[in-house]
């Protein structure tokens, strides 16, 4: 597997670090699933779990616009998926699903996410369900929500061809 991903820099003021740690994480969520045929990117983990990197994919292009769209930005957005009908649909619903939407939805919520976020300071606030949410809180929790998923990724990609990595 080829890893174009940059290193996180070590030292920067917060907004640099934050900023570069997320890159990482969305980077690695790319490589996880690359060279993979559409096939490999929806096959299940191991019953009885739905999880598949297109499934991951597709989470993670909605969790971009839930958060800097909808929170941060007060976008009154649609969720992605149909997620409105089913919580789990970017999950369970791959079978069908196109590859290639999938991909270009995640890239383009993320170009949405990367502007949204270099125009307001960390301590902007969104409203979350009424209560108020900073940026810098926002950005800390999708840098968690990358790592969790990208170990479940690591985990899938593995079990796909054996192929490991940070």
């Amino acid at each position: 597997m080829e890893d174009p991903r940059t290193p996180p820099p070590l030292t920067g003021d917060e907004r640099t670090v934050l900023g570069n740690w997320l890159e990482w994480h969305r980077a690695t969520l790319a490589v996880k699933c690359a060279g993979l045929t559409d096939e490999q990117l929806r096959l299940r983990s191991a019953e009885p779990s739905g999880l598949s990197l297109l499934g991951l994919v597709r989470h993670m292009a909605n969790v971009e616009r839930a958060w800097f769209r909808r929170v941060l930005a007060g976008e009154d957005v649609p969720k992605l998926w149909d997620k409105d009908r089913d919580i789990d649909a970017d999950f369970k619903e791959v079978d069908a699903a196109s590859v290639e939407e999938a991909f270009d939805t995640w890239r383009d919520e993320i170009e949405r996410a990367r502007a949204i976020s270099a125009a307001r300071p960390l301590d902007a606030v969104g409203k979350r369900s009424g209560d108020d949410c900073s940026h810098r809180w926002i950005l800390v929790h999708m840098i968690e929500e990358y790592a969790r998923h990208n170990g479940h990724a690591d985990l899938l990609r593995e079990r796909i061809d054996g192929a490991t990595g940070e």
